[in-house]
């Protein structure tokens, strides 16, 4: 029953405000309440339905009301996709061809889940993929930028925060929070999502011998993450870790999750050369001639990861291995200038926002391309050293805006000099 403006003593059971002092007042058989305290009330309701692993998730899972993930499936051709990357990255057409064959067969595994392909019952297993490349080579931008393209949940964790179970670290659960909080904690769609894992290499077997100690950010990370690679079923707390004990544990089928595994694997170069040298005897000696010395990475294959430090049960479920090239200086100056959003590009946006056209001569343009690969940093290397060339100009950068200067030419004395002078130049001086 709702009453207005009638002077009575009926008052709000909640917050004890009379009839008089509120403008709507719903009255029951045993109490009353306003407004004001009913609005209250529907944010509370409102707050703890939005927290995850909350009735809201179950509920909206059961009546069909998802994530944006939710929709079918459309098919990339892996041409189209590699496409794609090739507006954003420059070379390293292997890995390229690799992880779009791999998304496109996870896209077709989709589909053909739950379905019969003809009389055989024939059920596709997923292929997980593992990169393996120097720092700066573009591991982790093929996977952020695959993850624009895709219409599944795509997540990017750090392996080197993972710690063996019962010690202080994440647990390699929490990988699968990473993909829940993605898609909205819809499992249906977090069942059929892609995880990147990076740096996997340093969860490497410390020691080849075994120890009383044990490796606990190593080999223990390995053994907890192989039924989750290969398909089970993993209960897997919404908030991740264990700074929320009473949370209720959310089960998700890793079965039709796609795993990409990336690592720099420093060293491993030399664990190549040597199976590949012990090959070199009698009369198949010319086969050193034919080895890239310069690049021995391309001749990487399960046996080297395996006598890196990964475990052989975690190598057996990444079936495929693929290697990034380094880079050299033709492909370090198409970088600065090539891709949609190229280096190079980005600082002229920034100083197009004080109106000033920034004009980087081609001279230039070799000379930070040859000291990044001096320098031995990859890709990363090229943003440092633009910093320590345009540092100054930027700095001066919203006065110089104010006067009639409107162009700030690049060459290479100039960068040549800003780079001699910077903390960076210096470093490598010393």
């Amino acid at each position: 029953m709702i009453k207005r403006g009638k002077p009575t003593q009926h008052r709000c059971s909640f917050c004890g405000r009379g009839e008089e002092e509120v403008m709507i007042l719903v009255s029951g058989m045993d109490g009353q309440i306003c407004e004001a305290c009913v609005e209250k009330a529907q944010e509370i309701i409102d707050q703890e339905l939005r927290k995850p692993g909350g009735s809201s998730d179950q509920d909206e899972s059961a009546s069909g009301k998802s994530s944006r993930y939710s929709g079918p499936i459309h098919l990339i051709p892996p041409r189209d996709i590699k496409t794609f990357l090739d507006q954003y990255i420059i070379g390293q057409d292997d890995a390229k061809k690799v992880l779009a064959v791999a998304v496109y067969n996870h896209y077709k595994r989709l589909q053909q889940f739950g379905k019969t392909v003809g009389s055989d019952d024939v059920e596709i297993e997923k292929s997980n993929v593992l990169f393996v490349g120097q720092t700066g080579t573009g591991k982790t931008l093929l996977a952020k930028t695959i993850a624009k393209l895709l219409n599944v949940p795509f997540t990017i964790v750090d392996a080197t925060v993972f710690t063996e179970a019962g010690y202080v670290g994440e647990d390699v659960e929490s990988i699968l929070s990473r993909l829940l909080q993605v898609c909205d904690y819809d499992v249906e769609a977090a069942e059929r999502g892609i995880v990147y894992i990076d740096e996997i290499d340093k969860i490497a077997r410390k020691q080849d011998n075994p120890s009383i100690t044990r490796d606990v950010s190593g080999e223990g990370v390995q053994q907890g993450m192989l039924k989750m690679l290969e398909g089970a079923e993993v209960l897997v707390p919404p908030q991740g870790g264990r700074k929320h004990p009473e949370q209720k544990l959310v089960k998700v089928n890793t079965q039709n999750i796609l795993f990409i595994c990336g690592g720099a694997f420093d060293g491993i170069d030399k664990i190549i050369a040597r199976r590949v040298n012990t090959q070199v005897i009698g009369y198949n000696k010319n086969q050193e001639e034919r080895i890239d010395k310069d690049n021995l990475l391309q001749y990487v294959g399960h046996q080297d990861v395996k006598n890196y430090g990964l475990i052989p049960e975690l190598v057996g479920r990444m079936p495929v291995v693929v290697h990034l090239d380094p880079l050299d200086l033709p492909t370090l100056r198409l970088i600065l200038t090539e891709p949609r959003n190229a280096l190079l590009r980005q600082y002229e946006k920034l100083f197009a926002l004080e109106s000033v056209e920034l004009v980087m001569d081609s001279s230039a343009v070799d000379f930070i391309a040859e000291k990044a690969l001096e320098y031995k940093l990859g890709a990363r290397g090229l943003r440092s050293l633009c910093e320590a060339i345009l540092t100054d100009a930027m700095f001066d950068l919203p006065t110089a805006a104010k006067s009639d200067k409107k162009q700030l030419v690049i060459d290479r004395e100039y960068a040549r000099e800003k780079l001699e002078g910077s903390r960076l130049g210096r470093l490598k001086a010393a």
